[in-house]
């Protein structure tokens, strides 16, 4: 989490914990600049919803619509989960459990990740471009059958 907090202080945003709604992990104020996350949730999904909401800061969104939230959800895989990182741990246990605890995420963003950003083709992967600074360039790469770019 530290890292997202140091992210979020180089684009003046601050995160602060607080009591939320039962079914709200976390918003984004941008009359405050301020991101909040529910106090109950665990490492991982804070990780996850601060993220998200950085995806809101980032694309300037200030109402919910799903197209919205489809891209806060892409920005916060794209934010989260490194491509080479991921290979590496799919190839040795592909169970999505196993993969979201190694990265420090939730399970439902490995599968939103796996639905959204990998395309299989004949038994090799294919991660679509990572969008932002320092991420546009296409880079390819491989590790056991999976290849980036």
């Amino acid at each position: 989490m530290l890292e997202l907090i140091r992210f979020a202080a180089a684009q003046g945003i601050e995160i602060h914990v607080s009591h939320l709604d039962e079914d709200v992990h976390g918003y984004w104020s941008p009359d405050e600049g301020r991101i909040y996350h529910d106090w109950s949730l665990t490492p991982n999904e804070a990780r996850v919803a601060v993220a998200h909401e950085l995806g809101h800061a980032h694309y300037g969104h200030r109402c919910d619509s799903a197209r919205n939230e489809l891209q806060a959800d892409l920005y916060a895989a794209s934010l989260l989960i490194n491509p080479s990182e991921y290979a590496h741990i799919e190839a040795l246990n592909p169970e999505q459990n196993h993969i979201a605890d190694e990265l420090g995420v939730t399970v439902e963003l490995i599968h939103f990740f796996e639905q959204n950003c990998l395309t299989r083709l004949r038994g090799v992967t294919y991660v679509r471009p990572r969008h932002g600074r320092s991420q546009s360039a296409l880079r390819r790469f491989t590790h056991r059958g999976l290849v980036y770019g």
